[in-house]
C-alpha cells in the first residue's frame, strides 16, 4: 500500500452532490496539486519554500480577474448612490477574510455597517471560533441588516458552493437586490445566483482544500483592492491621502496632523488647532480648513454628501472651484503641496 507521500494522483475528485442534489465536479481547491504530493518527506526550508513559490502564483490569478473587479467596483458605487449599501456573505476563512476587510474600513476611512456590512455563517462568534456546521444554514431572515434592493450582495466562497453563501445570494436576489459571487472556481454552482462573477483561479492548494492558503490570499487582495477602490470612487481620499478617518489615538492623530498640513497648506501647530476644534474629525478639519467653513458648516455639508470631503468643499465652494475633476480642485486647494 502506498504511503500518503508516494500517492500522487491529481485527476480531479470525483463528483459531488450541490445543496440543489444535482452532481458536478468537486472546485479546483479540492484537487491534488501534483507538486505537492510529496509534502510530508520536505524539510523545513524546502516545504516553506513549496509554500512561498505557491503563494508568489497568486498576484496574477487576482490581475487575471481585475475587468470582472472594476465591474463589480462600479457596480457597489451605484449602489451606494442609490442610498444602498454593499454586504459581503461569507463563511469559515473566507467569511472572516470578508469581515475583517468591512471592519477595517471604519479606521481607515471612516464607514461602518451603515456602507458596508459583513455576514458571518455562525454570527459574530465564528470571527473568533470555528462553527462549521452553520455553513450548511442559511442567513437569519430576522437579521436587521439583511439587504434591501438597492443593495449589493458579495458571496465570498472559494468553491462556489457553500449553503449559506448560496442561499444569501437567492434571497438577495428575490429582494431585488444587485448580486456578485467571489469564487476559486470557474464552474461554481453558485454563479447562478450571481449578476456577477469574479473567478479568483488559483488553482489546487498545497494542503488539498485548504482554502485558508492561496484561495484565502487571493480573498484577501480581491478584497482590499476592491474596497479601496470603492471608497476612492466615492470620495472617501483626498488626492492619496486618508480624510475621513477620525483621529481616535496617537498614531491617528499624527497621521491626521500631517494630512491637514500637506492638503491644506497650513502648520502643524495650525492642524492641531484646528483638529481639536472639530472634535478630532479629520474629515471636518479639512473642509473648514480648505473652505474657512466653522467646524458646523462643515459638519453639516459632510453629512449632507455622505461624508464625501470632496463632495463637501465643492458644495461649499464658490464657482473658480466647482469646475474640474476632484484632483484638480484638491490642487487649488492645496492637496498634494
Amino acid at each position: 500500500m502506498p504511503t500518503p507521500s508516494e500517492t500522487t494522483s491529481s485527476e480531479p475528485a470525483p463528483p459531488e452532490a450541490t445543496p440543489s442534489g444535482t452532481r458536478c465536479p468537486r472546485p479546483p481547491t479540492e484537487h491534488r496539486h501534483p507538486l505537492s504530493t510529496g509534502l510530508d518527506t520536505l524539510d523545513t526550508p524546502a516545504l516553506l519554500e513549496l509554500i512561498n513559490d505557491q503563494d508568489a502564483t497568486v498576484a496574477a490569478a487576482v490581475r487575471a480577474a481585475l475587468p470582472r473587479l472594476a465591474d463589480l467596483v462600479d457596480a457597489a458605487v451605484r449602489a451606494l448612490d442609490r442610498g444602498g449599501r454593499v454586504h459581503y456573505y461569507g463563511a469559515g476563512a473566507g467569511g472572516r477574510i470578508a469581515l475583517g476587510d468591512a471592519l477595517e474600513l471604519g479606521p481607515t476611512y471612516g464607514v461602518g455597517p451603515e456602507t458596508l456590512v459583513a455576514h458571518l455563517a455562525g454570527g459574530p462568534t465564528a470571527a473568533g471560533r470555528a462553527a462549521e456546521p452553520a455553513e450548511d444554514t442559511g442567513p437569519d431572515a430576522a437579521d436587521p441588516d439583511r439587504p434591501g434592493a438597492d443593495d449589493l450582495v458579495i458571496g465570498v466562497t472559494a468553491s462556489g458552493r457553500t449553503p449559506y453563501v448560496l442561499r444569501a445570494l437567492a434571497a438577495a436576489r428575490a429582494t431585488g437586490a444587485a448580486t456578485a459571487l467571489l469564487t476559486a472556481d470557474p464552474d461554481a454552482p453558485g454563479a447562478a445566483h450571481a449578476d456577477l462573477l469574479v473567478v479568483l483561479a488559483t488553482g489546487p492548494e498545497v494542503v488539498t482544500g485548504s482554502t485558508r492558503m492561496k484561495a484565502g490570499t487571493a480573498q484577501k487582495l480581491a478584497l482590499n483592492a476592491f474596497s479601496t477602490a470603492l471608497m476612492v470612487r466615492t470620495g472617501r481620499t483626498w488626492s492619496n491621502l486618508m480624510v475621513a478617518a477620525s483621529a481616535r489615538n496617537g498614531k491617528l492623530r499624527e497621521r491626521a496632523v500631517r494630512t491637514l498640513t500637506t492638503s491644506c497648506r497650513v502648520t502643524a501647530e495650525e492642524a492641531a488647532a484646528c483638529l481639536d476644534t472639530c472634535a478630532g474629525e479629520t474629515a471636518t478639519a479639512l473642509v473648514a480648513l480648505t473652505t474657512g467653513a466653522t467646524p458646523a458648516r462643515a459638519r453639516a455639508a459632510l453629512a449632507a454628501h455622505r461624508g464625501r470631503p470632496f463632495a463637501a468643499v465643492r458644495a461649499l465652494t464658490t464657482g473658480a472651484l466647482i469646475e474640474g475633476d476632484p484632483a484638480a480642485v484638491a490642487a487649488r486647494a492645496g492637496a498634494g503641496g
